[in-house]
């Protein structure tokens, strides 16, 4: 089971995460692109980045915006290093 991260624990970590926002217990970052297409291209790449982590997302897309919500379940739907992780790797892919 993985552990909930503590305010202070996210804060901290987010300093290093761009864009990224912590409320209502998730980590939540919006991508706008230049295109359709490109948002979808970026959903699938982090599909897979979510798939390697076995630790998925949940995305919405409307047009060239992609928002991202980040949670972890078995730690009570709250942020975990998991959490962490899947939004640094979200943010090393190559057209962020």
């Amino acid at each position: 089971m993985n552990s909930a991260l503590t305010t202070e624990q996210i804060a901290e970590k987010l300093r290093t995460l761009p864009g990224w926002t912590h409320a209502d217990d998730a980590l939540s970052r919006t991508f706008t692109f230049g295109s359709f297409k490109e948002a979808v291209s970026f959903m699938v790449r982090v599909a897979f980045e979510a798939e390697a982590l076995k630790h998925h997302p949940e995305i919405s897309n409307v047009y060239n915006r992609v928002d991202i919500r980040l949670t972890t379940h078995d730690a009570g739907n709250k942020v975990s290093d998991k959490d962490i992780e899947l939004a640094g790797r979200i943010d090393s892919l190559s057209w962020v």
